[in-house]
């Protein structure tokens, strides 16, 4: 089927009480292996671009193998652009075809976060796509977390008319030096008082008992990145040193790293659809 929205996935997702993989994508591996494992599982699938790979043509290129994809696929699957940090690169998504964005104006004050985000919404539902925001502030790596509000989120998601929202829980971006803790009673609140489908970002090392109790509390979205493509890359890093000198083709020496991320991808779809 064609690409769709996060509308098309995420408000059935938050209803039936189970969350979509949003996965990170780079490379024709790490996209081809994720749209496969969902198919497997005939499941909603959310393909990833972060916004560092439209700095070339990458993510035109990435969006044109993912749409091939899509169409050749039963289960419905959105094409998304993850922390665009400007409305340029949110029009610079929409016009090379991107069904869903989001614009990352968390680091912002409050009302500039609003302006910011309602500016983007615009754009989005002008171009029939959808977009995806945050309140309060996951960080990158050792930055500092910024818990969300739940007053603030409701107030947040009526004034943007966000579709999605993304919400600070405890959780970070890259890996943990110690395991996550979620604040449950907090996403509750947050779930109580925004009718829309939430998102979690940074899901790489959080448990899946924790994934679950999130799910339970409205969040539709869980981000996957770093565990992924750090699958990847310690996947060829084995092939490399498992052949040595023995020439292989590109295809077939990636073929067994394929294989890994497959498995770990249905794996997590498996376990966000329980």
């Amino acid at each position: 089927m064609p690409l769709v929205t996060l509308n098309e996935i995420l408000p059935q997702a938050r209803r039936d009480g189970y969350a979509v993989a949003a996965f990170n994508v780079a490379n024709l591996e790490t996209l081809y292996s994720v749209v496969r494992a969902a198919r497997a599982e005939n499941s909603p699938l959310i393909v990833q671009v972060y916004q560092r790979l439209f700095e070339d043509d990458r993510a035109e290129l990435i969006g044109v193998m993912a749409r091939r994809l899509a169409e050749q696929s039963d289960a419905p699957m959105a094409l998304h652009l993850d922390h665009g940090g400007t409305l340029d690169r949110v029009k610079q998504a929409l016009d090379i075809g991107y069904t869903s964005v989001m614009i990352d104006g968390s680091a912002l004050p409050f009302e500039e976060n609003i302006a910011l985000t309602s500016q983007a919404a615009a754009l989005a539902h002008a171009a029939g796509a959808t977009l995806e925001a945050e309140i309060g502030h996951v960080p990158f790596g050792d930055g500092e977390v910024k818990l969300s509000d739940a007053a603030e989120a409701a107030q947040f998601a009526r004034q943007t008319k966000v579709d999605a929202l993304a919400v600070s829980i405890g959780t970070a971006h890259g890996f943990y030096k110690k395991a996550p803790k979620l604040d449950i009673a907090r996403a509750a609140q947050i779930g109580q008082s925004v009718p829309i489908p939430l998102v979690l970002h940074g899901g790489t090392g959080v448990s899946d008992e924790q994934l679950l109790s999130a799910i339970t509390c409205g969040v539709a979205k869980i981000n996957i990145a770093t565990e992924l493509q750090n699958l990847f890359i310690r996947g060829a890093a084995g092939e490399i040193e498992r052949n040595g000198d023995n020439f292989k083709p590109v295809d077939v020496y990636l073929k067994p790293v394929e294989a890994q991320l497959f498995d770990y991808a249905r794996a997590k779809i498996r376990t966000l659809r329980r």
